[in-house]
């Protein structure tokens, strides 16, 4: 039979387990919290990298429908300009989901800005050769970026973002296609 003392002394250790047990929970609780919060920064920051991407397109192709007199390169650009309003739309309602904040602006250094400054180039002078090579270039560059990210941050990407941002890339490069459908027609004039 046990005694008052040893009675009181197992409840005592067995309660400082159940302590130690519950801190260790709380501890790995907080853990997987902040990995996750970290994993959820990473995938906002992916997601506004493409929002920026149809920035630059969506503000370039505005530009240039406004620039030229064509008219079947003003319904192109102004296409192209809905297909990256689709794009940020959804892309923006992922990052609300993630609580994360919506990247604003475009990104108008280096490449992307010296692109729309060829094509601004190209409008005033009217060359519709060198219009669509500097829409190729811009397209070419969208994809790599939305190939560039489905590669390099799977880890971040969820199985249905993964299918979102494949269809996303999917309709950038039938932009693309037109563009090069449309410089190939050039040739053969």
């Amino acid at each position: 039979m046990l005694t008052i003392k040893q009675i009181v002394e197992e409840a005592r250790l067995n309660l400082f387990s159940s302590l130690n047990e519950t801190r260790v929970a709380v501890e790995q609780f907080k853990t997987n919290k902040k990995i996750k919060n970290m994993e959820q920064e990473k995938t906002i920051e992916v997601l506004n990298t493409l929002i920026t991407i149809n920035n630059d397109r969506i503000e370039g192709y505005e530009t240039a429908s406004k620039e030229t007199d064509e008219q079947e390169l003003k319904t192109m650009f102004a296409q192209f300009a809905a297909t990256s309003q689709k794009c940020k739309q959804e892309l923006i309602s992922e990052v609300t989901k993630l609580g994360g904040e919506i990247a604003e602006g475009t990104k108008t250094s280096g490449k992307f800005f010296r692109l729309w400054m060829d094509v601004k180039a190209a409008l005033t002078g009217h060359d519709r050769k060198a219009i669509l090579n500097s829409c190729e270039f811009g397209e070419g560059e969208a994809v790599d970026t939305y190939e560039e990210t489905l590669k390099n941050d799977s880890d971040h990407i969820t199985p249905q973002l993964r299918i979102l941002l494949n269809t996303q890339e999917s309709l950038i490069k039938a932009d693309l296609d037109k563009v090069k459908a449309m410089q190939e027609a050039l040739v053969e004039e």
